[in-house]
């Protein structure tokens, strides 16, 4: 029946995200979710948000948002643009920005969805290598190109770029976009909204998936100069003019403004963090330093993909790549401290076998 598709359909591959099975009593520390519930004060706004006027459309420019964002990091509201989740976000930029002469620049081991965006709009793109510490090297990028994509932190080795790395990247590219994706940011990165001022070709993307505890309610941003927010405006009004229910506004409004339970989650987030990544390494791992919700770690004496197995076998879920370079290397999302624990016996008990 592929005979009804569009002739380039059938060469996409798109992205698989991680697993989300049922299983019982299962620890869940594949897909970097926050382990702790959204505020108090988010879940009470989209209860009373979910009533009658769900019957009328939303605000199509999710003023209330922009808003709320352009307080929080001190910018113009019209420098900032929202989406269904940072990934319609990203996938507006590729459109937006991308299409161009040369190909763009990003790293081989970063998420993945990146090179699936490229097949979709038929970019080219070159995947730089990371140096033998699995680090972004600045000094790669100074080549030309159509334009640049990091995460920062990166994913998934959880390792950040400081903000001079950045503006290094940023001056090699004066005339194309530079796009810093700060999914896990909140969790030890320094943010590169701070830079938007001096450089117009700067977009900073975020999420309220991971620190903010909204996965489920699909919220993304992305802040840049009025110019860049414009050719975004321009891809999403031609695509999908209402992204943000009135529900997801609600949330995300409500979940910016009650910044004490915010900083009080995820610092609860980085002291497990920093405590796995120390049990992990006393267990005999290599774990990368991490600036993000989960670490990246690897056994010398024990295949990552048998590790893996024989968590599963204990309803203990982490994330292994099947892509050369990391495939000994396991992806762990922070849980709370008592799933932690859960994971350091199991891995006990596993490396003792």
């Amino acid at each position: 029946m592929n005979t009804f598709w569009s002739p380039h359909v059938g060469n996409l591959t798109p992205y698989v995200p991680g697993e989300q099975p049922r299983i019982e009593r299962l620890v869940k520390l594949n897909t970097n979710e926050n382990p702790y519930p959204p505020s108090p004060r988010a879940i009470a706004a989209i209860q009373a948000e979910a009533g009658e006027r769900l019957r009328l459309y939303p605000d199509p420019q999710s003023t209330a948002l922009k808003e709320a964002l352009a307080a929080y990091h001190g910018v113009a509201p019209g420098e900032v643009f929202v989406g269904n989740g940072s990934d319609e976000v990203l996938a507006h930029a590729f459109h937006a920005f991308f299409q161009q002469d040369l190909p763009i620049l990003m790293p081989t081991v970063s998420y993945s969805f990146y090179k699936v965006y490229c097949r979709l709009y038929g970019i080219d793109a070159v995947q730089l290598p990371l140096d033998e510490a699995m680090r972004i090297d600045p000094g790669a990028y100074a080549r030309p190109a159509g334009g640049v994509v990091i995460a920062n932190p990166n994913a998934p080795t959880g390792i950040a770029l400081g903000l001079d790395d950045i503006e290094r990247i940023l001056r090699a590219h004066p005339h194309k976009v530079v796009l810093v994706d700060e999914a896990y940011v909140d969790f030890g990165a320094a943010s590169a909204v701070a830079l938007v001022r001096h450089h117009p070709n700067l977009l900073v993307v975020q999420t309220f998936s991971k620190s903010r505890a909204l996965a489920g309610l699909r919220v993304g941003c992305a802040i840049g100069q009025a110019h860049l927010v414009e050719g975004l405006k321009r891809v999403k009004d031609s695509f999908n003019s209402y992204p943000l229910g009135r529900v997801e506004v609600a949330g995300a409004v409500a979940a910016i403004e009650d910044d004490a339970y915010f900083q009080a989650q995820r610092a609860k987030v980085i002291a497990t963090r920093e405590r796995l990544a120390g049990e992990l390494g006393a267990l005999g791992f290599e774990v990368l330093p991490s600036a993000a919700n989960f670490v990246f770690a690897r056994h010398a004496a024990r295949r990552a993909a048998d590790v893996a197995r024989a968590l599963r076998e204990r309803a203990i879920l982490v994330r292994h790549f099947q892509t050369p370079g990391i495939d000994d290397w396991l992806r762990i999302s922070v849980g709370t401290d008592a799933q932690c624990g859960l994971l350091r016996d199991a891995l006990a008990q596993i490396l003792a076998g």
